[in-house]
């Protein structure tokens, strides 16, 4: 049981991790934020826009509940609530970020 719960832990940082350089990454070369908007000019900025979204979620939604938190004031249950989403959401997309890591180490990418 404490395996699992410290593997999950670490596919949680992983993800999370991973949703911080990669939207870091984007605001570094956009020279904008990254948010949860899908531009539709195309389908390929659709599907690009939409996997940013399932990569940086994490640190989006943290990012904008703890600026919720300091600058309108919101509840703390609020911040909560978006921290045990994020908590997630890292995890999933962790377990997606080590497995590619993995194939990537074994030659199979």
């Amino acid at each position: 049981m404490v395996f699992e719960l410290a593997l999950a832990a670490y596919c949680a940082a992983c993800g999370f991790v991973a949703a911080g350089l990669i939207a870091s990454l984007i605001q570094l070369i956009t020279g904008r934020p990254a948010r949860f908007a899908v531009e539709l000019e195309s389908t390929w900025t659709g599907l690009r826009d939409c996997v940013m979204i399932a990569l940086c979620g994490p640190f989006i939604l943290m990012r904008n509940a703890i600026r919720g938190r300091l600058i309108e004031n919101r509840p703390i249950g609020w911040l909560m609530a978006s921290s045990v989403i994020a908590l997630m959401w890292s995890a999933c997309s962790g377990v997606f970020v080590l497995q590619l890591a993995f194939a990537a180490s074994q030659g199979l990418i």
